[in-house]
């Protein structure tokens, strides 16, 4: 009997266009493990801030960064990343975080700390019985699986972007984190080639994951 197919789905895009709704809903419906990359960024920078270390010291950074443990836990269908054993709190999502994330996500090095743990998340799936892995952030189908069986990039009106984090009740400079991810030299946020192009703009969330969910169900019918 031939094994059920393992399939990776990359969901890449801006703040606030509609990554983390969607991949969560892919999750529950397909039984992936869910992971969330940047909240990997945000839990380090929060880390490195509370260390003292800021993003311009690039030796005191090298150094905070091949002490951390990086670990993971699961909640549901979340993968949680553990930094020296610890999750991260609600502080990754505050104004200070928000301001500094994209600085520490341009620096080479804090990219690779966790290149080879994002990819990891792919055997935590498969040890734990998930059918595959939807991972979402700003340069999954481009650098962590440029090789995804599915790769989506989301993308929003700005002014709709913002609309949709103060309705979160959350604050996030979302076009300078835009400049700032999408001009960075280290896996800048890009539309990768060959991915599905959304623009989630005037879709409502069930039809963005409608799109979504058409291109993957046929992959795990025969499981």
């Amino acid at each position: 009997m031939a094994s059920s197919p393992f399939i990776i789905v990359a969901i890449d895009g801006g703040a606030a266009s509609g990554k983390s709704s969607t991949a969560r809903l892919l999750a529950d419906r397909f039984n992936l493990l869910h992971v969330d990359t940047g909240s990997f960024y945000r839990h380090l920078t929060s880390e490195l801030l509370r260390r003292g270390v800021p993003h311009a010291d690039l030796p005191a950074l090298k150094s905070a960064l091949s002490g951390l443990h990086l670990a993971t836990r699961l909640e549901g269908r979340s993968a949680r990343m553990l930094v020296d054993g610890q999750p991260a709190g609600d502080e990754i999502r505050d104004q200070r975080v928000n301001e500094h994330v994209s600085h520490y996500a341009a620096i080479p090095e804090v990219r690779e700390t966790l290149l080879g743990y994002q990819r990891g998340q792919v055997e935590v799936a498969k040890q734990h019985g998930f059918r595959g892995l939807v991972m979402e952030g700003r340069d999954i189908g481009s650098v962590i699986f440029p090789q995804a069986d599915f790769r989506f990039f989301l993308h929003a009106d700005p002014v709709e972007r913002a609309k949709r984090r103060a309705a979160e009740g959350r604050q996030d400079s979302i076009a300078e984190r835009d400049r700032l991810d999408s001009s960075r030299k280290t896996s800048p946020l890009t539309c990768p080639a060959g991915a599905i192009d959304i623009d989630s703009t005037h879709r409502s969330l069930d039809e963005v994951f409608a799109l979504m969910a058409g291109r993957v169900a046929p992959a795990l019918a025969s499981a």
